[in-house]
């Protein structure tokens, strides 16, 4: 399938996110279709994603979900089959299937893929070359850190994502600022690809849901992303005394082990002024509402709490990835949120940093571009815009 020209046709963007661990990549990729729809042009979207339910939850007017069997990631960094009992070769075929079948009948003007230029372990290859000979064009879209330089130069090599640009791509768009951290220093682009820096996907998130714990005191909130690993932090957090006059709220995530969040919930019903919910679809109205942020530090949850301007002690994962500390140390050092390493993680540590925070004079917040989501509307209609051109001067 080729690309028509009929006037009547809506642009088409679709977004691959590979999901083996968390939600952020999918998160990223629902703020950018709000974005795509909110800008008044005619765009049909489509998310391709092993997260379906977090899609549907939040997906907008105008975009549809093709849902790709899930992968899970252990502590060590192993992936397999998050719900079938099949081994890991199968379940890329079947990925890979859904993937190409989709993407050459969809037909996209334009995909965006987060971060894996090849798919998880090259699962995306054939549909590339089938966007590609539909005349399609192509985006990597890179977080603001891949990982630590020692992890992210080896990974970029072995994942042979300078010759998937060569091959596949047109531009790299970086969703952070390089004057906070630039993730492709020591990486190889090619010349012809296009890098464009958007800035954190942070202001003109989609409009939350009302926040559900208005009406009782402020609130201290406590969120651990999808909850996979985030069982420490949440168990420290319920046994932390919560400031004068404040509660505390806790989002589990829905990947949290039911046997840990059972645990957490145990702990918090001990002392009555904690609140423990599974997830959260107004996370950003939640953040916004909150005297104060206890994370883990994914690229959502912090870019929330910039836009928001709310407090955050980000307790950074350290393993198998290094991604959440480099961010964390990175805005730190601006004086844009607190660190806490993990390895000092308590109760006490959570109550004296809550206890100070809620009572101090809010300060500025660092100039930080957080504008990524109003400017990617105007790099879609360049990319488009170009490509349209080349075309009319080949014909």
């Amino acid at each position: 399938m080729t690309h028509t020209t009929d006037p009547e046709r809506h642009l088409r963007v679709a977004l691959y996110s590979h999901d083996a661990q968390g939600l952020g990549h999918i998160r990223r990729n629902l703020a950018i279709a709000h974005a795509l729809r909110g800008s008044g042009g005619a765009v049909d979207l489509l998310l391709l994603t092993s997260a379906p339910d977090a899609a549907h939850a939040g997906r907008p007017v105008g975009c549809d979900i093709v849902s790709i069997p899930a992968l899970s990631k252990d502590d060590r960094g192993r992936y397999r089959s998050r719900h079938l009992s099949v081994g890991s070769e199968h379940i890329i075929a079947m990925r890979q299937a859904v993937l190409h079948a989709a993407l050459a009948s969809f037909a996209p003007d334009v995909l965006i893929v987060d971060k894996h230029a090849r798919g998880f372990r090259g699962e995306l290859e054939p549909a590339l070359d089938a966007v590609r000979h539909a005349g399609g064009r192509i985006v990597l879209g890179l977080r603001d850190v891949l990982d630590d330089a020692a992890t992210a130069v080896p990974e970029w090599k072995e994942a042979r994502t300078a010759r998937a640009l060569k091959n596949w791509y047109d531009e790299v768009w970086v969703y952070g600022d390089p004057l906070v951290h630039d993730p492709l220093t020591d990486l190889k682009v090619p010349g012809r690809v296009n890098v464009r820096y958007t800035g954190y996907l942070a202001h003109g998130r989609p409009a939350a849901r009302a926040v559900t714990t208005t009406g009782g005191p402020p609130y201290v909130l406590a969120m651990v992303g999808a909850g996979g690993d985030g069982a420490g932090l949440a168990r420290a957090f319920a046994r932390a005394a919560m400031p004068d006059g404040h509660r505390g709220v806790i989002v589990a995530g829905p990947h949290m082990p039911e046997h840990d969040v059972e645990e957490v919930r145990r702990i918090a019903a001990e002392r009555g002024d904690i609140r423990v919910v599974r997830s959260a679809p107004d996370a950003a109205a939640l953040i916004a509402g909150a005297a104060a942020l206890v994370g883990m530090g994914g690229y959502n949850t912090v870019c929330e709490a910039l836009a928001a301007a709310t407090p955050m002690l980000v307790v950074p994962r350290i393993a198998p990835r290094r991604e959440q500390l480099v961010r964390a140390r990175a805005l730190e050092r601006l004086g844009a949120v607190d660190v806490l390493d993990p390895r000092e993680l308590s109760p006490a540590a959570i109550t004296a940093w809550a206890a100070q925070t809620v009572h101090r004079t809010p300060h500025a917040m660092p100039e930080l571009d957080l504008s990524g989501l109003a400017r990617i509307p105007d790099f879609l209609a360049d990319l488009v815009g170009a490509h349209r051109q080349e075309s009319r001067h080949v014909a």
